[in-house]
């Protein structure tokens, strides 16, 4: 990273997290100086917007180590055969939790093949997806996540789309970039760090994976958006299917 690259991102990351800083003390020093003066319900919604600044803190932490961590090239990878389904289910249980009024639909490939991955990293690239596709749906569409094998290559294909506003195609590369976030009015109304995108397609790619965004109106100022992953199938999947071609 240049000296210019390294200051421009002390100075994004530092404002990223003073809103939240901002936000924690302003409420804890009123809720410390007014303690008796506030309702039951007052103290509540003070408190729960603590929480939410505070787990955006964390996220914005863990998201800046992990930039750090790519650019320096120390983060290590282990390949191991991994089942995505099963770790994709298990994803979204934990989003779910974070977004109860979000409904998931799955639809799996009988014989989805096994992938050649990182599976805490294949973890988090599914992590990012999902909770960004319950983050950013509108309405009560369902989000859906599908996986299944891509028949023009020896590749898994990872599908996750959500009905919301529409991302247009000279957005498409500028949303995997550091920092970049779609100005419009619903992104206006979530937080978010800009990093996790980026983080994302940094780690696809360095697990000789490829990804992609397709965005098409429905309808009603919607439009459905679909993030795609591709992984590499493991040898034992590859060489099982060269046998039953012969």
């Amino acid at each position: 990273m240049s000296e210019q690259n390294y200051e421009d991102f002390i100075s994004t990351v530092s404002h990223e997290l003073r809103t939240p800083l901002t936000s924690i003390r302003g409420f804890s020093q009123t809720m410390l100086s007014s303690w008796d003066k506030l309702d039951d319900t007052s103290k509540k919604k003070f408190i729960k917007i603590i929480e939410e600044q505070s787990n955006r803190l964390i996220s914005l932490v863990e998201n800046m180590l992990s930039v750090t961590k790519l650019q320096s090239d120390k983060d290590t990878y282990i390949y191991k055969e991994t089942d995505a389904p099963s770790i994709i289910n298990t994803v979204i249980s934990l989003v779910k939790s974070q977004y109860p009024d979000k409904t998931f639909e799955t639809e799996f490939a009988q014989n989805a093949p096994t992938i050649l991955v990182d599976r805490d990293k294949f973890q988090q690239v599914m992590m990012n997806l999902i909770e960004n596709a319950a983050k950013y749906s509108c309405g009560n569409d369902s989000i859906k996540i599908s996986a299944g094998f891509c028949d023009e290559c020896d590749f898994l294909s990872v599908k996750v789309s959500n009905v919301g506003i529409k991302i247009e195609k000279e957005d498409f590369e500028k949303i995997f970039t550091k920092f970049s976030r779609i100005d419009n009015p619903l992104t206006r109304k979530v937080q978010g760090s800009g990093l996790g995108l980026y983080i994302t397609k940094s780690i696809v790619d360095k697990m000789s994976g490829k990804i992609s965004v397709s965005s098409e109106d429905c309808g009603n100022n919607r439009a459905n958006t679909v993030f795609e992953v591709r992984f590499p199938v493991s040898n034992v999947e590859t060489q099982a299917r060269e046998k039953c071609k012969q």
